[in-house]
């Protein structure tokens, strides 16, 4: 398996675990105060379409640039938010640097073997990964694994973040790993699930030009429905530099309440 497969069965996860239908209902007024910012309601191609992607795996193949739906095209498109490339453009080195592949210094040689770089955008090899026929699943580079596994600490901490996630909840989203996820896999995963909420740790591991995606899947992992998650989302918004406007557009996008008013 790969992190990039175990990333998409745990965005599953915690769709299920946390209420799919709770984080694809629209909002009107932002959850927190003092800042303006666009009202993020629900539209279509929104976080509902995303969600059924995810669920229901990713049709069609494409082509090299061709699959921008669901989750992965969505972070593609995030990643001209910030510096203006696209996001496989911010990914080169990532494996060797000292953001995200110091998730992966515990586990050894995982990166081995791995190519350094894919022909395939990120987007595409994690739509791949949702889909339910192996045959199309792209195999990543070690940089595309080093950013799923950094995706999957911020997704993970962001569904604890209101301090509800219960032995059930754990349960479901262990559930959703099966038999083809590795030991070191889920051994990260659970490691994960036990380790304090730490917002100035996820901020620091997160590599200059990705903050943008990070924020994005750390939202996918809440409900979105009280202060505490609010609070934490803020803070991640601050720690990044990212402005109001950019924080409601990114709800916006997902399809969930803004944070801002």
């Amino acid at each position: 398996m790969s992190f990039m497969k175990t990333l998409a069965k745990v965005a599953i996860g915690v769709a299920v675990a946390k209420g799919a239908q709770s984080v694809m209902r629209g909002g009107g007024g932002g959850l927190m105060g003092g800042a303006s910012g666009r009202a993020g309601g629900r539209k279509s191609g929104d976080l509902q379409s995303m969600l059924g992607g995810l669920l229901g795996g990713v049709s069609g193949a494409g082509s090299a640039g061709g699959l921008t739906g669901g989750l992965g095209g969505l972070l593609d498109n995030l990643g001209g938010a910030k510096g203006g490339g696209g996001l496989q453009d911010m990914l080169s080195g990532l494996a060797g640097g000292a953001g995200a592949a110091g998730l992966l210094g515990a586990l050894g040689g995982k990166m081995q073997g791995r190519p350094q770089s894919s022909s395939a955008n990120f987007g595409e090899v994690l739509n791949s990964a949702f889909d339910a026929t192996p045959q199309r699943e792209i195999e990543p580079s070690a940089d595309q694994e080093a950013a799923a596994a950094l995706m999957l600490r911020a997704m993970i901490q962001a569904a604890k973040s209101d301090g509800t996630l219960d032995e059930a909840e754990r349960e479901k989203l262990l559930g959703q790993l099966g038999d083809e996820v590795d030991a070191d896999e889920a051994a990260f995963v659970q490691s994960e699930m036990q380790k304090p909420v730490d917002v100035d740790a996820l901020v620091q591991e997160t590599p200059q030009g990705l903050e943008t995606q990070i924020y994005a899947v750390s939202v996918m992992g809440i409900n979105l429905d009280d202060q505490a998650e609010a609070q934490y989302l803020h803070k991640l918004a601050k720690g990044y530099g990212l402005e109001a406007q950019e924080v409601n557009d990114i709800h916006a996008q997902l399809g969930v309440p803004s944070l801002y008013t």
